[in-house]
């Protein structure tokens, strides 16, 4: 028998020695390699503390000296880092494994903190929330049962109770998720068999259900109907104004031509917080439609949530109340590590949808009993499944719901000042405006025509992150594409927002310079000029 440690540690409440793994087996730990085990117990405490010292250290250092959002050095050479490491080789120890991945992978991640990230719906965290993840895994909860969460359960509970509070629900109820995706497919979930409890026949009514929501939804709406088994043309656009908001009238008549095509509507899905614009659905508008037609409304908020504890902005969600879902990520809008998301529902009835029973979980015999106990794994799609409500309970009691807020509010200022910023420079292009953190536009230099603008998008968006001088993103709306800043950082000022501009700038003029975007066959003399470096 080969012992996992040979040292003795002291026993948990001071109760002596614990016998080292195979002490008292007759010698037949004898001759066996001595080794510290391997797993976060009483007698590796003092390690854990030692090595999760040296890992804070190494961090706090990458924290206070980096300088660029991203290494900037190329994915040839990251794969080869990556490709040198021998995965079935010779253990090298516990510290110079961590001093491997921090030298592999955080010299090389991407610092959401930097001012000069703004690409997609990544936010710097909370300092409570950070020291919260390391605890919940250490202690390495699962909340699926009681038995084996206790106060951890309780704490999730009273979360959502604060979640359904802070979007008007009187008694709702919810579970925490991985994310957005998971939250809109638990949804949907639970709207498709709200709509096939109606039904004569589930097999019959399954191919009728129709999903409505704008083309600017999240691509998890189309993705869920598909895993719950709906047709492939289940989930139809409704048409959006010019700044890409769901029209009321729209759905009004998307709503006549599923009857009209005998299918039947399950759920009508609006987005506050489209991804690619930030702008917010007209929710009121739409719930008083889905409640004279008895219809479920989802909110997916994933984007737009942090607008419920905002000072100045919380009326731009005014009706969420009405709706029968709503999904949140506090990994978006409230600071949170990655993951920590939750799905809140009006009727707490609503959640059996998601309940089965497994005799070693949550024992029919015991479903509905007054003194049994409270059971997570009846309101969720998972099982196992993090504590992730206590990053969030920890950074409400230590920054409080208000200052979150303002965190909010101080992001969705920025975007502000960049949208104006971009209006006023002859050289961008700016599209509409966002009801949150967002701003899209193009770089326009005097001379280049549509499709050297065109062209010009991708090309800036990768010369900026291959230098790693700013990262930001693209999208495509209408055809048409664009770059896309998305501001979640509220320490970013704005000096480092013109900073990054600027980057834009500059990468487009080097572009050009190098025949990016460069009209065929012959160059404009704006654009010969604009290669010399001045300014159209």
């Amino acid at each position: 028998m080969t012992a996992l440690r040979t040292e003795q540690g002291e026993a948990p409440g001071g109760r002596g020695p614990v016998p080292a793994c195979g002490a008292g087996q007759g010698g037949a730990a004898a001759g066996a390699r001595s080794e510290r085990s391997p797993l976060l117990n009483a007698a590796s405490a003092r390690e854990y503390e030692a090595l999760l010292h040296d890992v804070v250290d190494a961090l706090g250092r990458r924290f206070r000296t980096v300088e660029a959002p991203v290494s900037g050095v190329s994915r040839s050479d990251l794969e080869e880092q990556v490709a040198r490491i021998d995965l079935d080789g010779p253990a090298i120890g516990h510290e110079a494994a961590l001093r491997e991945a921090e030298e592999l992978y955080t010299a090389h991640a991407v610092w959401f903190h930097h001012p000069a990230y703004a690409a997609h719906l990544n936010c710097p965290v909370a300092v409570p929330a950070v020291a919260a993840e390391a605890m919940l895994a250490a202690v390495n909860t699962s909340v699926d049962t009681y038995d084996q969460s206790t106060v951890a359960t309780l704490m999730e509970r009273r979360l959502i109770a604060w979640a359904a509070e802070q979007i008007g629900f009187a008694a709702g109820d919810g579970v925490f998720t991985s994310g957005g995706t998971h939250s809109n497919l638990q949804a949907l979930h639970l709207a498709r068999e709200a709509a096939l409890r109606r039904a004569a026949s589930r097999t019959e009514e399954l191919p009728r259900l129709r999903v409505l929501a704008t083309a600017e939804s999240h691509f998890s709406v189309g993705r869920a109907a598909h895993l719950l088994g709906l047709g492939t043309d289940a989930v139809l656009s409704v048409a959006a104004d010019a700044e890409g908001r769901m029209d009321p009238e729209a759905l009004d008549a998307a709503l006549a031509g599923v009857e009209e095509d005998g299918a039947r509507v399950m759920a009508v899905v609006v987005t506050a917080g489209t991804t690619d614009r930030g702008v917010i659905d007209p929710i009121a508008a739409v719930a008083r439609r889905c409640e004279s037609a008895g219809l479920w409304l989802h909110v997916d908020a994933a984007y737009g949530g942090g607008l419920l504890v905002s000072p100045r902005r919380r009326h731009l969600l005014a009706g969420i109340e009405r709706a029968n879902s709503v999904t949140i990520d506090f990994h978006k809008t409230y600071f949170q590590p990655v993951s920590s998301s939750a799905l809140v529902v009006r009727e707490p009835r609503d959640l059996a949808a998601t309940a089965h029973h497994a005799d070693y979980l949550n024992p029919v015999a015991e479903a509905g009993r007054a003194d049994s106990e409270p059971n997570q794994v009846d309101k969720s799609l998972q099982t196992t499944r993090r504590f992730d409500a206590l990053k969030l309970w920890t950074t409400l009691r230590a920054l409080g719901a208000e200052r979150v807020g303002e965190m909010v509010d101080a992001v969705c200022d920025l975007a502000e000042y960049v949208r104006l910023r971009l209006e006023a420079d002859p050289e961008f292009e700016v599209l509409g405006r966002s009801d949150l953190s967002t701003v899209l536009f193009r770089f326009c230099p005097a001379g280049a025509d549509e499709a050297a603008v065109d062209a010009l998008v991708p090309e800036i968006r990768s010369r900026l992150f291959a230098s790693g001088r700013a990262v930001v993103a693209r999208t495509v709306v209408a055809g048409m594409p664009w770059l896309k800043v998305t501001l979640l950082n509220p320490e970013a000022t704005l000096a480092d927002l013109d900073v990054v501009l600027e980057h834009v700038r500059t990468a487009g003029r080097e572009a050009l310079r190098e025949g990016c975007g460069a009209r065929s066959p012959g160059r404009s003399a704006a654009e010969l000029a604009m290669a010399g470096g001045e300014r159209g």
